[in-house]
């Protein structure tokens, strides 16, 4: 049986020894919105400089014979570590100029000498798997020769929009929760007629961008009032510019009892591999971590794998190869709605799987888990080994954190400013039982908060 890379490289490129160039360009989904009609925007918006950085998760993706395209190098204790462990590590490549604002495309496009070295690696047979492909991408494999081991930016968009979700959806006949599309502004008229009767009714709705991602773009809606002033505020925009075009869906807001994240596979061939499914841990629609394995019965399970199979042969038909990631839910009574959204790219939990195959043993559990953090000054890594002594896994088959991401750490620090900055340190969690893992989770949590003081002083 194939590992799950040798899967992957297999459905992306027809061979599991093709030599891979991965890209972390997080959130491609801002620029799959570039002048699409979504929901309106406050002109606030947040440092993108920690997002950027969680191009490092390509690291403990690729393989030995891979490489990654990055913003900066990783820290050198942390690649010291890994390989402590025993983790086959890729070849790294860095960009000349790091803007902690720019994806880790924009920058590789900024670099010339970074380009004739990819073009290097495509007359080895390496081919550019980015974690989704839009516009950017598309350049960059233009330019640099490295062809792309995705579709083509316009298919990766048409399949990663919510309303292509919605439809297909109900194509293969899958539960889902009341909602309607809208492209256009009549149909959006029709859809916020429909969503007041489930207000009337006392029920919610939530109004999402075609495109949104990570709790943007998303607005929860308790009463008329309120959906009737962000019509008024759509109607406006689209009066302005003239065009009455919007990527726009409303649902209705359904309690839920857990939510899930499974993924398939879709081969050049049009063949569907299920891969996994996960719990799913969100707040505020933001993703957090991951609860491995999901805790679902055996007709859950079944109807996940199921559902990964309409679906995949879905995108296989509409010309899409790759990995597919899918939102989904449980509701209070055990119902699951397998269809929230589609994401047709690498997934958060995508990530996380080289790790599973390479650390967990039979019968551990496992948690994904980010830790916020507030600094003061760049916490090293070497810092933090001091830190979490004796609560870092060792190796496969044991107890403790493997950090699957360090770069998130330090990437909001600004030497020439000065000042507290926020960071994140992402990892995955292993234990014996549920047990353990809490007290695991628990203490790790504590020392990192007691650091996070011992900064600020």
């Amino acid at each position: 049986m194939q590992d799950f890379l040798s899967r992957v490289k297999t459905a992306l490129t027809g061979g599991a020894d093709t030599p891979l160039v991965l890209l972390g360009n997080f959130e491609v989904e801002d620029q799959w919105a570039e002048g699409e009609a979504g929901l309106p925007r406050t002109g606030f918006r947040s440092s993108a400089a920690v997002v950027n950085r969680m191009d490092e998760f390509a690291v403990l993706l690729a393989g030995a014979g891979d490489h990654v395209v990055l913003k900066a190098a990783p820290d050198e204790a942390y690649l010291a570590h890994l390989d402590e462990l025993g983790v086959a590590l890729p070849g790294v490549l860095t960009v000349a100029g790091n803007d902690p604002e720019q994806t880790v495309t924009r920058d590789a496009l900024a670099d010339p000498a970074l380009l004739a070295t990819l073009g290097e690696l495509a007359g080895r047979g390496a081919m550019l798997s980015p974690h989704g492909t839009s516009v950017l991408e598309e350049e960059l494999a233009q330019r640099s020769g490295l062809p792309l081991a995705s579709p083509p930016a316009a298919l990766c968009k048409a399949v990663n929009s919510k309303i292509y979700s919605r439809r297909a959806a109900d194509d293969a006949g899958l539960r889902q929760v009341a909602g309607w599309t809208a492209d256009t502004l009549a149909e959006l008229e029709s859809a916020v007629e429909e969503a007041r009767s489930l207000l009337t009714f006392g029920r919610r709705v939530v109004v999402k961008d075609a495109f949104g991602v990570s709790g943007k773009g998303i607005a929860v809606i308790e009463n008329g009032e309120r959906l009737d002033r962000l019509h008024g505020m759509i109607r406006r925009r689209a009066a302005k510019s003239g065009d009455d075009r919007v990527s726009l869906l409303i649902e209705e807001w359904v309690d839920k009892r857990a939510d899930l994240n499974y993924q398939f596979t879709v081969a050049r061939d049009g063949s569907v591999h299920f891969d996994f499914v996960k719990e799913a841990i969100t707040e505020g629609g933001v993703h957090k971590g991951h609860r491995i394995p999901a805790g679902l019965d055996e007709r859950q399970t079944g109807e996940v794998e199921k559902s990964a199979r309409v679906l995949g042969e879905r995108l296989a038909a509409d010309g899409f190869h790759g990995v597919v990631g899918v939102d989904a839910m449980v509701d209070p009574d055990g119902r699951l709605y397998p269809v929230i959204e589609i994401n047709a790219r690498n997934n958060m939990s995508t990530y996380q799987v080289r790790m599973q195959e390479t650390f967990i043993a039979d019968g551990q559990v496992a948690l994904a888990r980010q830790y916020p953090l507030r600094l003061s000054r760049r916490l090293p890594y070497e810092r933090l080994r001091r830190v979490l002594d004796g609560l870092l896994l060792a190796g496969p088959g044991g107890s403790g954190l493997l950090v699957n991401n360090f770069a998130t750490v330090n990437a909001g620090a600004r030497e020439e400013r000065g000042g507290s900055f926020d960071g994140r340190l992402y990892g995955l969690l292993l234990a014996d039982n549920q047990d353990r893992l809490t007290v695991l989770d628990t203490e790790i949590a504590g020392r990192l908060a007691a650091e996070t003081e011992g900064s600020a002083r």
